[in-house]
């Protein structure tokens, strides 16, 4: 996520200039089926989650801390990707830009969100 959104977001960007039907061609075929897949790792994390909270339980407010934002990061992958994206894919020039920036506010709070949750993780080790 931290990849797309400081690497490849404002390369595209620069490289098509003011070509935003090419930029958007090209984001929406590097998006293209990656639903399912982030759908998948969501589950892993959350059985991984659930198993170190059954092997050891003496941190369990942080598990369940991190089970929020993990609840909270899975919300705004939901809106992103059966709302934004149709919005954005069916959007004309004008509604454009003001999707792309909120694609950049929302792809912020989830890497935000992940972080914290990394953070509690070494947190938790400490404990």
């Amino acid at each position: 996520m931290a990849y797309s959104l400081f690497v490849v977001q404002p390369k595209v960007k620069r490289y098509f200039g003011a070509d935003q039907g090419g930029r958007e061609a090209l984001v929406a075929v590097i998006a293209s089926g990656n639903r399912w897949k982030v759908i998948g790792l969501i589950a892993a994390i959350a059985v991984t989650g659930l198993g170190m909270l059954l092997i050891d339980h003496r941190g369990w407010w942080i598990h369940a801390v991190k089970g929020l934002l993990l609840i909270a990061a899975s919300g705004i992958f939901w809106y992103v990707s059966w709302r934004h994206w149709p919005q954005r894919v069916f959007a004309t020039a004008a509604e454009l830009p003001v999707l792309q920036r909120r694609l950049v506010v929302l792809a912020s709070v989830m890497l935000g969100l992940a972080g914290l949750a990394f953070a509690l993780g070494v947190v938790a080790e400490h404990l």
